[in-house]
């Protein structure tokens, strides 16, 4: 790995080959590509893509020079790009998470229409107040932009300095009333402190009073060293940790304490919907459960999930669990665990026509009043 004086490769190079290999894809393609268009093709529906990453050059920057001061760094080499923190790492990336045109011409290809984007691991819960602060502006200005480059492709999920409430309070009423922003990004643990500390609650209370839509995405998750072998911290530490927020939100009282809060959870819900039986039954028996007026299983409906389970039985599992009316196409754009081709996923799966309109579409239009 090289530092970012020895890099072989510049970023301008890397978003260059990135968009070449893109536009290559869009004009050539795959069999399995053109099945993907012929699907968009046959389909008058705008497809909307709940979960879809995005790292903006500027926020990136920031990271690399602002962020020197707690060993952040951002840098590329001849394998991709990284960016590392005291809260974790990422990379090698490829140049498509910065590369907007690469991320339109891989969308034409999925036959996805519209990307709701966010942040996503490692945050930016690591740095100081003005650090936080700083690095939230400058992706939600970065994020917004993107949207009025594209405005009919590109919507946002905003983010905040969640561990100073002042200054996320602050940023969430400027960054709500920016265009294209339709929701707020909040990691399944903020810095090891679970959703329903006292902390948020401010914070939280205001989301639900502007009406605004929160996606969870996992980060610094739940297992320490013995998740850190064979990439286990994310294909069983992800899922877990969107399931430990989620009970704390359950649990903690927080769905109780705001019954307008609309909370999305990534990955299909983790292992919430299966474990849900598991959980109705403590709250039967165990007393430090007893605070809670409702099953756990009737707080399913108070989230939305996405489709990424990889797996045509799990996915109809959790659609019977929780209602086809609350779920929506997710991508993970463009991590390797995510799908290529999120639409076509959805095809395999044992649908009606009614319920395929609204997990394509219909479901995510009516959470982000599109």
């Amino acid at each position: 790995m090289k530092s970012r004086s020895e890099q072989g490769i510049s970023r301008r190079q890397l978003l260059q080959a990135g968009l070449a290999t893109a536009a290559a894809v869009a004009m050539g393609g795959t069999g399995e590509g053109t099945a993907q268009d012929q699907t968009a093709r046959t389909t008058d529906l705008r497809v909307i893509d709940i979960h879809a990453h995005y790292f903006p050059e500027a926020y990136l920057d920031l990271v690399a020079t602002d962020g020197k001061r707690f060993d952040a760094a951002y840098y590329t080499t001849d394998k991709g790009w990284f960016i590392k923190t005291p809260a974790g790492g990422n990379g090698p990336l490829p140049s498509k998470f910065i590369d907007l045109k690469a991320r339109i011409a891989d969308m034409d290809r999925q036959g996805v229409g519209l990307q709701a984007i966010s942040l996503t691991a490692p945050m930016l819960y690591w740095g100081d107040a003005e650090l936080s602060s700083k690095l939230a502006k400058a992706w939600n200005d970065a994020a917004t932009a993107a949207h009025q480059a594209y405005p009919t492709r590109l919507i946002a999920f905003l983010t905040l300095p969640m561990l100073y409430p002042d200054r996320a309070l602050s940023e969430l009423e400027r960054a709500s009333k920016l265009p294209g922003m339709r929701g707020v990004y909040l990691g399944t643990n903020i810095a090891g402190r679970d959703l329903d500390d006292p902390l948020f609650e401010p914070v939280l209370a205001r989301i639900e009073a502007l009406d605004l839509a929160i996606f969870l995405h996992p980060v610094e998750t739940i297992g320490g060293d013995r998740l850190r072998p064979f990439f286990l911290s994310n294909l069983i530490g992800n899922p877990v940790d969107t399931a430990v927020a989620a009970c704390h939100l359950i649990f903690g009282g927080v769905l109780d304490r705001h019954p307008k809060l609309q909370i999305c959870l990534p990955h299909a819900g983790g292992v919430l919907p299966i474990l849900v039986g598991r959980l109705d039954q403590g709250w039967k028996v165990r007393d430090e459960l007893k605070h809670l007026p409702h099953a756990p299983s009737n707080y399913l409906q108070r989230f939305t999930y996405d489709t990424i389970t990889h797996s045509k039985p799990t996915m109809e599992f959790v659609i019977k669990q929780v209602g086809s009316e609350r779920v929506m196409v997710g991508s993970d754009y463009c991590f390797t665990l995510g799908y290529d081709r999120p639409v076509q996923f959805l095809d395999q799966v044992d649908l009606t026509s009614a319920q395929r309109r609204m997990i394509l579409a219909g479901n995510a239009e009516r959470l982000l009043k599109l």
